[in-house]
């Protein structure tokens, strides 16, 4: 992806332009080792930019081992449209919520929305997916 497109998560600077997404989530997908998402909100918006480039290596990474699954698979076709966070809510230093809708249509054109709550725990320094409920 070129380093000036704007990232696919949606993120906004403080004059509510578009984070490239070499200053977004990128650097989290491309060193995971090395830099790992600093919140739970960032660590949301790097596993939907994860779905859009079908990055399952990223995917399970960033699962929490308890929950993770032993593989991860895409739909063909499916475009991904958007993402908004709704509300990211930190629990403590370790937990937080973050609420959100992504969009997508799949291959045959039908659209589809994913409302969730999902959970985060942080161990380690390392912000993790926990599993989330979907309205």
């Amino acid at each position: 992806m070129p380093s000036d497109l704007a990232c696919p998560c949606g993120r906004t600077d403080a004059r509510g332009r578009p984070v490239a997404y070499t200053a977004c989530c990128g650097r989290y997908l491309g060193d995971f080792a090395g830099t790992p998402a600093p919140d739970a909100e960032s660590l949301m918006r790097s596993r939907y930019t994860a779905f859009v480039r079908e990055d399952a290596d990223y995917l399970r990474a960033t699962w929490h081992p308890s929950q993770r699954p032993p593989s991860i698979g895409f739909d063909p076709g499916t475009r991904w449209l958007g993402l908004e966070v709704r509300r990211p809510a930190v629990q403590d230093a370790d937990r937080a919520e973050v609420e959100f809708v992504a969009r997508q249509r799949d291959a045959g054109g039908r659209a589809y929305r994913l409302h969730e709550r999902s959970r985060f725990v942080r161990e380690d320094g390392r912000w993790y997916y926990l599993d989330g409920d979907v309205r």
